[in-house]
C-alpha cells in the first residue's frame, strides 16, 4: 500500500488528537497514526481523578480518553489505530509502516507526506537491571493508585526520587503497605509537600544513597537487590518493585534528523515547530515531565496544526 497526505500525525494521545481535530477544522488533509489499538496514549494509565482540565472532571483516564476519541471521530479525523512504524525519512517526506494485517509478514506500506506533528510521548524509563524485564514480561507493572488496596500489609519497594515515586509511596503507605523508599540521593525532587509527609511517615521506610541492582524471584517478585554508597549489597523482601525513575522521550524515530536535547526530548519554538521547518512536535515527546499536562499537549497540537496551515498556504501560493 502508498499513499500520501499532507499532513502526518505519529501518536493518538491527547497532543495527537487535538493536532488531528484542528487539521480537520483547518481542512488539511491529515492521516494519525497510533501504533497501539486504541487510542488515548497516557490516558490509558492515569487512574486518579482528573480535575485540572478546565470543562472536564473525570474519574481516571479512560473517561477522558472517550471524550477525546468522541470528537475526533465525530469530526471526522483521519485515523489509523494498530499501525507499526518502521523508519522515517524526514527529509524526504516517507514513513514506511506496517498495517495491523500486514503484521507478521514483510510487506510494508509506503506513506508520503508534507509535513510531520510528532506526538508520540513519553515512555516509563527503566533501571535496566537482572530480572527488570522478567518482571514487566510477567505482567507485574503496577499503579499505585489504581492498586495501592492490593499491598494493603504487604512489603512493597519504590525506587525514584520525584513526584510520581514519592505520591506513589504516600498512597501506598496510606492504604496500609510497608514501604521501602529507595533513592540514589538523600535529596529529592519532589514537590515539598510530599518530601515533608514522607519524612515523618510510620509506613515508608528511607533508603537513601542506594540504587537497585536486581529484581528478584522466578515466578513473582519476592524483593530487590540494592547497592549501597560503600558498595555493600543488601537484598530487601518485597512483593512488588514500582519503578519511578522518570521518562524518556518516545524521539527514536527522529533522533539525528531533528535536534533534540541531552535527554532525547526534541527542542522546538513557541509553536512546536523543531530544526526542520515541516516537522512539528507537541506533548511530551518536546516537554519535561514537571510541566508535562493534558492541558499543554492538547494547546501544543492546536498550536502546531494551526501554525503548520499558514506555512502549506504559502506554499500553495508561492507554488
Amino acid at each position: 500500500m502508498n499513499a500520501r497526505t499532507d499532513v502526518l500525525i505519529l501518536g493518538g494521545g491527547p497532543a495527537g488528537l487535538s493536532a488531528a481535530i484542528w487539521c480537520k477544522r483547518l481542512g488539511m488533509e491529515h492521516l494519525l497514526l497510533e501504533q497501539a489499538e486504541e487510542l488515548g496514549g497516557q490516558l490509558h494509565v492515569i487512574h486518579n481523578e482528573i480535575f485540572d482540565y478546565p470543562g472536564l472532571w473525570a474519574a481516571n483516564g479512560l473517561e477522558v480518553k472517550r471524550v477525546f476519541e468522541e470528537n475526533v471521530r465525530r469530526v471526522g479525523c483521519a485515523l489509523q489505530t494498530g499501525a507499526k512504524v518502521l523508519a522515517i525519512d524526514v527529509a524526504q517526506g516517507v514513513l514506511w509502516w506496517q498495517l495491523p494485517e500486514q503484521r507478521g509478514t514483510r510487506d510494508v506500506s509506503e506513506l508520503r507526506f508534507q509535513s510531520l506533528i510528532l506526538a508520540t510521548g513519553s515512555a516509563d524509563r527503566r533501571l535496566g537491571v537482572p530480572g527488570e524485564a522478567e518482571m514487566i514480561e510477567r505482567g507485574e507493572v503496577y499503579s499505585a493508585s489504581r492498586d495501592r488496596g492490593f499491598f494493603s500489609g504487604k512489603k512493597v519497594a519504590v525506587a525514584g526520587g520525584g513526584d510520581r515515586a514519592l505520591e506513589g509511596a504516600l498512597l501506598l503507605a496510606d492504604s496500609g503497605a510497608h514501604v521501602t523508599l529507595i533513592h540514589r540521593s538523600e535529596r529529592f525532587r519532589a514537590r515539598r509537600e510530599f518530601r515533608s509527609r514522607v519524612m515523618g511517615h510510620p509506613g515508608i521506610e528511607l533508603l537513601t544513597y542506594a540504587q537497585v541492582t536486581g529484581v528478584l524471584g522466578t515466578e513473582r517478585v519476592t524483593g530487590v537487590e540494592v547497592m549501597l554508597s560503600g558498595g555493600e549489597r543488601r537484598r530487601l523482601a518485597a512483593e512488588a518493585l514500582f519503578v519511578r525513575v522518570g521518562v524518556e522521550p518516545n524521539s527514536h524515530l527522529v533522533r539525528g534528523q531533528v535536534e533534540t536535547d541531552e535527554d532525547g526530548f526534541v527542542k522546538v519554538d513557541e509553536v512546536g515547530q523543531t530544526s526542520a521547518e515541516t516537522v512539528f512536535a507537541v506533548g511530551d515527546v518536546c516537554t519535561r515531565p514537571v510541566y508535562s499536562s493534558i492541558a499543554k499537549a492538547v494547546g501544543h497540537g492546536m498550536t502546531a496544526a494551526k501554525h503548520l496551515s499558514v506555512i502549506l498556504a504559502e506554499r500553495r501560493e508561492s507554488s
